[in-house]
C-alpha cells in the first residue's frame, strides 16, 4: 500500500482546523451535564482551550509560511511553497526538491530531519 503524502503547510493548517472542532465537540459534550454546573464549566474551559490553541497554531503557521520558498511547480504549473528539503506540490502533489543531489530519487519526508542531511 503506498503511503499517501501532502504538503507540510496544508497538515498543519488541516491539524489547526481539526482543534477547532475537537473544541467545540467537547464544548457540546458540556451541555450534557447542565446539571453538574463544575463538569459542565470544565468541558466548556477544555473546549476553548482547543480552539485557543488552534489559532496558536494558525498564527505560527502563517509565519512559517511567509518564509517558505515558493516556487512554481514543474507539473501543473501553479506557485507552491515548500517547506525543508523536499515537500509536496499544494495542488498536484508533486514530489518537490530544493536540493539538487535529491534529484530523481524516490521522495521520502525523512529527508527534511537533520540526521539525514548526509544523504
Amino acid at each position: 500500500m503506498a503511503k499517501k503524502y501532502s504538503n507540510k503547510i496544508n497538515k498543519i493548517r488541516s491539524f489547526a482546523l481539526s482543534l477547532v472542532f475537537i473544541g467545540f465537540i467537547i464544548m457540546y459534550f458540556g451541555i450534557f451535564f447542565r446539571t453538574n454546573y463544575v463538569v459542565m464549566t470544565i468541558f466548556m474551559i477544555i473546549g476553548l482551550l482547543a480552539i485557543i490553541a488552534s489559532t496558536f497554531v494558525y498564527f505560527w503557521i502563517g509565519m512559517l509560511s511567509t518564509k517558505a520558498l515558493q516556487v512554481v511547480c514543474p507539473n501543473c504549473g501553479k506557485p507552491t511553497k515548500i517547506l525543508g528539503r523536499v515537500d509536496m506540490c499544494m495542488h498536484c502533489r508533486e514530489p518537490l526538491t530544493v536540493d539538487p543531489s535529491l534529484e530523481g530519487k524516490e521522495f521520502d519526508e525523512n529527508y527534511n530531519k537533520k540526521r539525514n542531511n548526509k544523504n
